[in-house]
């Protein structure tokens, strides 16, 4: 093990914030705060100052197992390997290719995402990969292909944020999903900008706001377009941006002109008088941002709502402009890189389309095989573990915990049983890999080297600072074993680094372009990354050490001079004509709306002491102690009516299933609408819940929004 502090970053959100890791006397290692990172400059939350704790050899998996007599039971790796490769075999061999699925996740490395996707396509020959990412914000992804020609969660670091005007937050909530990011939106504030919050419930990050706007629940987008009607009808648009740079308008102004005020007050619950402050406080600053999460983005009709939001930004000229902009808050660790590289339904590395010919060309050629042996795009998450058991027979599963974390949890839950086999790897014991019949120990990311890609698009390494326990192996290694297996013995490598180069050559050229971006130069500038695009190529601008276009240091450290391209579109947007696109939307509602066996709207999200589906964090004492099960959150009229008393337990039930969790009560929350965190297993379970409803373009499950009723569990007096 390393004997000096080990620089590197949080294994848990986006932020990836930086973090250094130092060796203990007795074993182990334990978190040290890196200030000069520019993200967090050393704060961290309570996830990351604890993430060490999930290495212990009592917390994770140190040895292989596999299902025996109804048990899973010590294994060796060789008999684990074996019994993988053995089924994939047996079933290709009965049922074709796409009888094989593989289910990755945005907490993988790029290396890890990238051999995925490549084991899926050249040695099982299957199309049916996709990963949990696709739950995360794939619908702002959407929306920004359209509008931009490219998808970058945020095209500006997020040092930018205090020196905008304005900034409307959207469906999120930083102060409990991503703490240290929320001092940005305090230095707004103190700055002399304002922050507009959009969210149902007061949260924590509310608090923070200068006008707190409560839509109901799934009404976002007719929010959104009432805001753009009112920026018409005040003469606010940037009429020669508009003409200069973006294209369509007329028709998304008719679109909009469509929503008055008093009609989106009905929708939203949104007052005409908060409508119009919220456009002035936008407007009237000369810079000013939007940014969302998954309040708009979880829903059926989740790429349109962020389409509107654009929108927002381009009729007031706040896009490919100076701290300005439209931006997505990305949530999983590597959601950004994790879908950039391979392991998405539809996508090849480099964010390339798989139903590209010249895509496909180009990196079949890097992987030495036939474009023509590609699979086509397969289907996207929710579909892929709807077709368990039945068209889908196998599955390989990393980094991901779908028993809970999936929409209509339950029947994904029967899915998965149903399968003929099932091979996890993981780092606990999951309540998905508790259901496998073979469960493989992987390292975790402390006890490897590999790439992530930020909220901001910057590219990072994070570096091996201890040895994993004997038994475990790393995902790449399993891959290596499995591909060998299955009579692919190169191509395969073990070495992250090897890989990333592979991943370099097969990026090149693409939207994400990585292949002016080298471990080593990861390694300089005192590891704050490198801003994607970057290419190799060093006739184009984007391969020099500095390409920000503002005179300003990014990040605020004097002189510094960022390398890659930090901030997008100040030239020209990503489409052929360098234009950005408006795109026509009207409101509709919600897949699910209220009715008189379900009069409740229930909406779902984190709380800052657990991380997504729990796995990891529900084994950390410290945060289980500030955050120890499920809840219900409900308005005091709500509860009033239901004869419910603050921790009582409370029944909420959709039209899939019965989540029970006790009361809290609040007034910071919609009377119409519930709350419930999604990290919790059993009976607590909200996504149990929840509607998987897809948006037609993102193919995103509606997270946000489905109606319930709320009811006292039996026994409660």
């Amino acid at each position: 093990m390393p004997t000096a502090s080990t620089p590197t970053h949080c294994p848990y959100c986006a932020l990836q914030c930086g973090m250094a890791l130092s060796p203990l006397p007795a074993g182990g290692v334990e978190v040290v705060e890196r200030p000069d990172f520019p993200v967090n400059r050393g704060a961290l939350c309570g996830k990351g100052r604890t993430a060490p704790a999930v290495l212990s050899s009592g917390v994770r998996l140190t040895t292989p197992l596999v299902r025996s007599g109804g048990s899973l039971v010590p294994s060796g790796w060789e008999e684990a390997l074996d019994r993988i490769a053995g089924e994939f075999a047996r079933v290709r061999a009965a049922h074709g290719a796409d009888a094989l699925g593989v289910f990755g996740g945005g907490g993988l490395t790029n290396e890890k995402a990238y051999a995925l996707g490549k084991f899926a396509r050249v040695v099982l020959g299957t199309s049916q990969i996709d990963y949990n990412g696709r739950f995360c914000m794939s619908s702002a992804a959407a929306a920004g292909i359209k509008a931009f020609g490219l998808d970058r969660g945020l095209p500006f670091p997020m040092a930018d944020i205090p020196r905008t005007g304005c900034v409307i937050l959207v469906g999120s909530n930083p102060a409990e999903t991503m703490p240290p990011a929320l001092r940005f939106f305090d230095e707004l504030r103190e700055n002399g900008g304002t922050l507009i919050v959009v969210d149902p419930r007061r949260t924590r990050t509310a608090e923070h706001a200068d006008l707190h706007l409560a839509p109901r629940p799934g009404t976002d987008l007719a929010l959104a377009l009432g805001l753009l009607h009112l920026i018409v009808a005040e003469g606010r648009v940037d009429e020669e941006y508009v003409r200069e740079r973006t294209t369509g308008w007329e028709d998304a102004r008719a679109a909009a002109m469509a929503h008055w005020p008093e009609y989106v007050e009905r929708i939203t619950g949104v007052s005409v008088p908060q409508l119009r402050q919220a456009v002035r406080l936008f407007c009237e600053p000369g810079a000013a941002m939007v940014l969302t999460a998954r309040g708009p983005e979880q829903q059926s009709k989740g790429t349109d709502t962020v389409g509107a939001w654009i929108n927002l930004c381009l009729a007031t000229g706040r896009a490919g402009r100076p701290f300005s902009g439209y931006g997505c808050l990305t949530g999983q660790g590597n959601g950004q890189g994790g879908r950039e590289h391979g392991q998405k339904a539809d996508q090849l590395p480099g964010y390339r389309k798989l139903d590209d010919p010249a895509a496909r060309r180009h990196v079949a050629g890097v992987w030495g095989v036939d474009p023509d042996s590609l699979p086509g795009p397969g289907r996207s998450a929710y579909e892929l573990l709807d077709a368990l058991g039945s068209d889908v027979r196998s599955l390989l599963l990393m980094g991901s915990n779908p028993v809970v974390s999936a929409p209509r949890a339950a029947h994904v839950e029967e899915r998965i049983r149903s399968l003929d086999f099932l091979a996890v790897c993981d780092v606990v014991l999951s309540e998905t890999a508790a259901l496998a019949d073979v469960v493989l120990p992987v390292t975790q990311w402390a006890e490897e080297t590999g790439t992530t890609t930020s909220l901001e698009g910057r590219v990072l390494l994070r570096r091996r600072a201890l040895t994993a326990p004997d038994g475990v192996r790393s995902d790449l290694e399993v891959l290596h074993g499995l591909a060998a297996r299955l009579g692919v013995e190169k191509g395969f490598p073990t070495d992250p680094e090897e890989v990333f180069e592979e991943l370099r050559r097969a990026s090149a050229g693409g939207i994400a372009d990585y292949s002016g971006i080298s471990y080593r130069r990861l390694a300089e500038g005192a590891g704050e990354g490198v801003f994607w695009p970057c290419s190799a190529d060093p006739a184009d601008p984007e391969a020099t050490e500095a390409t920000s276009e503002l005179t300003e240091p990014v990040d605020g450290g004097a002189g510094r001079r960022e390398r890659g391209t930090p901030r997008l579109f100040l030239d020209r947007f990503a489409t052929e004509d360098g234009r950005a696109r408006f795109v026509p939307v009207s409101h509709r509602p919600a897949a699910e709306e209220p009715d008189e066996d379900y009069p409740v709207l229930l909406t779902t999200g984190r709380v800052v002491a657990q991380y997504q589906s729990g796995a990891q964090t529900r084994r950390v004492d410290e945060l289980n102690a500030a955050a120890p099960g499920p809840f219900v959150e409900l308005h005091p009229r709500l509860a009033a009516r239901l004869g419910a008393a603050e921790g009582d337990a409370l029944a909420v039930v959709s039209r899939r299933g019965r989540a029970v969790a006790p009361a809290r009560i609040t007034p910071g929350i919609r009377p119409d609408t519930v709350f419930m965190p999604f990290h919790w297993p059993g009976e607590g379970r909200a996504n149990s819940l929840t509607n998987p409803a897809l948006d037609p373009t993102s193919r995103m499950p509606e997270f946000k929004v489905c109606a319930v009723r709320v009811e006292k569990a039996a026994g409660t007096d």
